[in-house]
C-alpha cells in the first residue's frame, strides 16, 4: 500500500498521518514494536516540520506500506536545516533535537537531505520480522 499526502503545516495533522501509518500496519498484523518505533519516527519528522518548516503552509508525507517492509518520506519546502548538525546539540535535559535522534535509532536506512530555502527530506525504513 503507497499512500502520499498533502498535509497543512499544522498540529492537527501530526496525529492524522499517525492514526492512518498505525491502521495501515495493523492490517497488515506487524509486530507491536514495529508498530510503536515507527509511530514515534514518523510523529517526530512530523512535528519537526510543523515546527520549524517556517514560510511553507503544506507538507507531504509518503508511506509504503509492505508485508515486511515500511517506508516513509517526510518532505517539506521549508528553509531547510543542517543533516550534519542537526541533533548533535540535543543534551540529556535538552527539550530541542532529540526527535532526530530518535527517527535515527528506530528507523533504518535513514537519510537526511536538505537545501537551505528549499525544504528538507527525511526518510526512513523499517523492516518486519
Amino acid at each position: 500500500m503507497t499512500v502520499r499526502l498533502d498535509l497543512p503545516r499544522e498540529a492537527g495533522s501530526v496525529p492524522t498521518v499517525r492514526r492512518l501509518l498505525r491502521s495501515a500496519l495493523a492490517v497488515l498484523h506487524v509486530d507491536h514494536g514495529s508498530q510503536d518505533d515507527l509511530e514515534i519516527a514518523i510523529t517526530e519528522a512530523c512535528s519537526n516540520v510543523v515546527r520549524h518548516a517556517t514560510g511553507t503552509e503544506t507538507f507531504e508525507v509518503c508511506l509504503d506500506v509492505a508485508e515486511k517492509h515500511c517506508s516513509i518520506d517526510v518532505r517539506d519546502n521549508g528553509p531547510g536545516f543542517d543533516p550534519e548538525t542537526a541533533g548533535a546539540e540535543a543534551g540529556a535535559v535538552s527539550e530541542s533535537g532529540r526527535g532526530l535522534n530518535l527517527i535515527k535509532a528506530l528507523g533504518e536506512n535513514v537519510r537526511m537531505t536538505s537545501v537551505p530555502k528549499r525544504g528538507s527530506l527525511i526518510h526512513f525504513e523499517k523492516s518486519f520480522a
